[in-house]
């Protein structure tokens, strides 16, 4: 008895078991290392081209910019039309985009000519992690497994920031200023056609003109406004730990450490992210979400104030076990927030989010960094999840569920199950 409970228990042998995801995840997986290596590689071309964090910061920051303001775009059309469709183009562009950054930075173009290409190169990044959590969605409906499959993607993406600035830094300064660059560019051409080809898999395109008058705006649901700010607040520490270290590193003379203080922060992220997943949750997502808020916001404080490259490295190995739950907990609430129409586009908004908040501290912490030394961009961070959280404590009603707006008990807590209970005992009985 005991044994068949255990097997029931939703997990990530269970997940990796549903039909057909291995011929999205592996191409998926592939496609989505880029993501990780753009900024990163922005970062050191430009910084070595111009000697300036700023400026590099900057370009960094107009790339993130327009992808924060275009994926969206991008999910809507690909909810619309399929995948296939926009991904193929997108990622054209998108190589041709870093080709002529990659040129214009070694020729030491003017910055206007650098932030006019680093738009489109930032519009056209395939938003490849959104696109395999909408199949997932699609696959999996309200199953219990859902929550896993966010789990699992936030892994996956977090391993993507392990690897993906370790390369790129290792290929800028070892091969290099434009090797990493280089790289995104062929392994966004050559993982994004692969993806694209894997037509079964996509969830279904809604044309009809039922769907249409049904169709609703990812953006118009408060929950995914609120989750937005939150997902801005986490871009904030991607970006300020990105420039801070690699300012810091540069700073003291060893800027080789630079990919390896950045791969303990993200691996302190995929550990807790496999953690999360391998939990039986008994507390609602929304409580969640602020507890692991409130736990990020409080890792982030000490960063401004430390030197010493051992005790950095721990504290960003912190900084990063907090991460994770709260990027799970968000992406896990999209679906029972979004219609089944708008997946894709709400997922790109987080995304969007991630980025553009990493933009805007990349710039923020490349200014600091040049005015007042390399520590001061650590406050970037601390600032960014602490107005997130603000906004989170303020707005936490309108993450309660679609499928759940009944309240119940003495301590009013969400009944948040009882949709994903009729979904498991679907799986159960058929």
């Amino acid at each position: 008895m005991a044994s068949a409970v255990k097997d029931s228990r939703p997990g990530y042998g269970q997940l990796l078991r549903t039909p057909g995801a291995w011929t999205f995840l592996l191409p998926g997986f592939l496609a989505r290392q880029p993501f990780a290596m753009l900024t990163i590689g922005i970062v050191l071309l430009v910084q070595s081209t111009t000697g300036s964090y700023g400026t590099a910061g900057a370009v960094s920051a107009a790339t993130g910019v327009s992808m924060a303001l275009f994926a969206p775009q991008g999910g809507k059309l690909a909810d619309r039309f399929g995948q296939r469709a926009v991904l193929i183009p997108g990622v054209l562009v998108h190589v041709a985009g870093v080709s002529a950054l990659i040129v214009l930075a070694l020729a030491h173009a003017p910055l206007w000519a650098l932030l006019a290409v680093a738009v489109p190169t930032g519009a056209s990044t395939p938003q490849v992690g959104p696109m395999v959590r909408a199949r997932w969605a699609a696959k999996l409906g309200g199953s219990p497994l859902m929550p896993t499959a966010a789990a699992f993607e936030s892994v996956t993406d977090e391993f993507t920031f392990v690897v993906g600035p370790v390369l790129a830094t290792a290929l800028c300064t070892g091969v290099h200023p434009a090797a990493g660059l280089i790289a995104e560019a062929v392994l966004s051409l050559a993982g994004g056609l692969l993806f694209a080809s894997q037509r079964r898999t996509q969830p279904p395109v809604h044309r009809g003109q039922s769907d249409d008058r049904q169709r609703v705006s990812a953006l118009s649901i408060p929950g995914v406004r609120v989750l937005i700010v939150a997902f801005l607040g986490i871009g904030s520490v991607f970006g300020g730990m990105q420039v801070s270290l690699t300012a810091l590193t540069e700073h003291i003379g060893q800027p080789g450490i630079n990919g390896v203080l950045y791969g303990i922060f993200a691996g302190g992220n995929m550990l807790a992210g496999i953690a999360c997943g391998a939990i039986a949750w008994k507390v609602g997502p929304s409580r969640r979400l602020l507890v692991a808020y409130g736990l990020l916001a409080l890792a982030t404080t000490p960063l401004w104030a430390v030197t010493a490259i051992p005790l950095l490295g721990a504290l960003g190995l912190v900084v990063g076990l907090c991460i994770a739950p709260a990027l799970i907990t968000g992406y896990t609430l999209v679906e029972s927030l979004v219609p089944a129409t708008a997946r894709t586009e709400a997922f790109t908004w987080l995304t969007g989010a991630v980025a553009l908040g990493q933009a805007a501290a990349a710039t923020s912490a490349g200014q600091l960094a040049d005015r007042f030394g390399p520590s001061s961009g650590f406050l970037v961070p601390l600032v960014g999840t602490a107005l997130a959280l603000v906004v989170l404590l303020t707005l936490q009603a309108h993450l309660m569920p679609r499928s759940s707006k009944v309240v119940t008990g003495a301590a009013g807590a969400a009944d948040t199950d009882t949709a994903a209970d009729e979904r498991e005992r679907e799986l159960s009985a058929a």
